[in-house]
């Protein structure tokens, strides 16, 4: 599986770097590149009564990117901006599932958004759960019922804490069966 990383608006080269190698530490077979081109965040995704963003159009201008790009399966895009979709507060990223396009957000995955002082290692974590959690829906999987699978939904950063980045093994087996026609693995819990 070829696994593109696209920047939306300015990102922190350093995360983005350190997710994509961890990206391929969990997709053991995956390549996984950052995009030198960037893109910028659509002016109409901008909510200003709620100065968020609708992670949904965000996504349709990846969906769009990734239509035209023949050299990854996957587009994950990364965006440093508040997201949201019109029933929840928030969300830490939103995926077609299954599909080609995924988003994340790292807006609110640093510990400073919560109070707490920064914490690189922390927030380079989170962001890792996030990229996995939404590949894995470009994948088809579904929210998992186990708090500590990657796929597990997360209302709040606590239960992104609480998960781990890999795979329970019922999501390992169906992402597995999913890619195997790709001749990759993935990495999953033991």
């Amino acid at each position: 599986m070829k696994i593109g990383i696209l920047q939306i608006g300015q990102v922190d080269s350093y995360i983005v770097d350190r997710v994509q190698e961890n990206l391929k530490m969990i997709f053991s077979e995956a390549t996984c590149t950052v995009i030198d081109e960037k893109i910028s965040i659509p002016k109409e995704a901008l909510d200003k009564a709620r100065n968020q963003y609708r992670s949904d159009i965000i996504l349709n201008r990846i969906h769009v990117y990734a239509e035209k790009e023949e050299n990854f399966e996957r587009i994950l895009g990364i965006v440093d901006v508040d997201i949201f979709v019109p029933q929840l507060n928030f969300v830490f990223g939103e995926a077609e599932s299954p599909g080609k396009a995924a988003l994340i957000s790292l807006w609110r995955l640093r510990p400073e958004f919560y109070g707490k002082p920064a914490n690189v290692e922390l927030f380079l974590e989170r962001s890792t759960k996030e990229a996995v959690h939404e590949v894995g829906h470009t994948l088809g999987l579904r929210h998992c019922s186990n708090p500590f699978c990657v796929m597990y939904f997360s209302n709040s950063i606590f239960e992104t804490d609480r998960k781990q980045s890999l795979f329970c093994n019922k999501c390992y087996l169906k992402a597995e069966k999913t890619i195997k026609g790709m001749g990759k693995h993935i990495e999953r819990q033991v």
